[in-house]
């Protein structure tokens, strides 16, 4: 009868049988995975129960290895399944329990079947030795005897154990070829089968292999969009500080075109000033005439020079006013262009910055 002789806890998957590549899921969640041991037939097997089904029914062979993907996940092929099992654990010690009693139960299978075959070539051994010791006798039982009658009549109670014990033997011997070339055909069907299964693992450890590489790549292309996202939201800081400078420039141009409309008003107002100055300066002209006109009469008219001194002398005084003050309206002017210049040349030059 077969005894558990370890067991623990794991989800249980399977290899895709139209891929072979994809993990298809056995059971929904963690299952009881043990070892039995048949102690009659000296055998080993995995079992695995999900409520009434069986999902993993596995006998354990020399030729079974079971390799470890990853920290806590392990995988077998099975032959005789035609399958690849897969069993995903809780934790590395899990797994590294798991695949040492893997080991040891392949080891006793190994010795298991060596022990098989000792029995059947010492069986086969004896019974060629026996078959080739008792043929001469009965040739020779038969050439001294005569008839096959004659033989029975005489032959005693050893010979006809030790008939019984060959014929006995070469059904043995048969049942032994029989058996070997039935083995052979499964040992070789198992050979090819485990070469498919071989290939099919190799197959996924590649493609775990490229899987990797691919999300390594896929790692690698996150972070540089990553450093492009920061950069692009650098620059768009940027771009909006830039925006606020323009804003700010923009406004501060409004209000020297403002400034620029008051100015050149203030121009135009003191040029309209300007055009004036001509006329009095031609009434200046005039009044200098008259004044000369005056004095050359008052030289003739001494006796009105009196009179017309006061007035002379308001003249003079308005007329030196009037200079005075065309001096200093001259003088505002020329500092209004100045001033008109330089805040040109500004504007200009701000213009250019912007």
């Amino acid at each position: 009868m077969e005894q558990p002789i370890y067991t623990t806890r794991a989800h249980v998957f399977q290899i895709d049988p139209t891929t072979k590549k994809n993990w298809v899921p056995a059971s929904k969640q963690a299952v009881t995975v043990s070892y039995f041991y048949d102690s009659t037939r000296n055998s080993y097997r995995i079992i695995s129960v999900d409520g009434t089904k069986v999902i993993i029914n596995s006998t354990i062979t020399p030729n079974m290895t079971f390799t470890k993907t990853s920290q806590k996940f392990g995988q077998w092929a099975d032959s005789r399944a035609n399958t690849v099992f897969g069993l995903g654990f809780a934790s590395e010690q899990q797994l590294t329990k798991f695949a040492e009693k893997f080991q040891e139960v392949k080891e006793q299978a190994k010795l298991a079947r060596d022990k098989s075959q000792e029995k059947v070539e010492t069986l086969s051994n004896h019974s060629q030795s026996e078959s080739g010791r008792d043929t001469p006798s009965t040739n020779q039982a038969s050439s001294i005897n005569g008839t096959d009658d004659e033989k029975i009549s005489h032959v005693g109670p050893e010979a006809a154990l030790l008939q019984s014990e060959n014929e006995r033997l070469k059904s043995a011997v048969e049942q032994s070829n029989t058996n070997a070339k039935k083995w052979e055909t499964e040992l070789q069907t198992l050979r090819e089968n485990n070469a498919r299964l071989v290939d099919a693992l190799q197959e996924s450890s590649a493609n775990v292999e490229s899987w990797k590489k691919q999300l390594s790549a896929c790692k690698e292309e996150s972070d540089t969009l990553r450093n492009k996202i920061a950069e692009l939201e650098a620059q768009c800081n940027e771009a909006n500080q830039e925006r606020q400078k323009n804003a700010q420039l923009t406004v501060r141009v409004k209000e020297l075109e403002a400034e620029l409309q008051e100015k050149e008003q203030e121009l135009e107002n003191l040029r309209k000033q300007a055009e004036i100055i001509p006329q009095l300066m031609s009434e200046c002209e005039s009044i200098t005439s008259k004044l000369q006109a005056a004095e050359t009469r008052n030289k003739e008219l001494e006796g009105r020079i009196e009179g017309l001194q006061l007035d002379i002398d308001d003249s003079r005084q308005k007329q030196g006013n009037m200079k005075i003050e065309l001096k200093k309206l001259m003088d505002v002017l020329d500092g209004k262009l100045d001033e008109l210049q330089e805040f040109r040349q500004g504007l200009s030059k701000l213009g250019a910055d912007n």
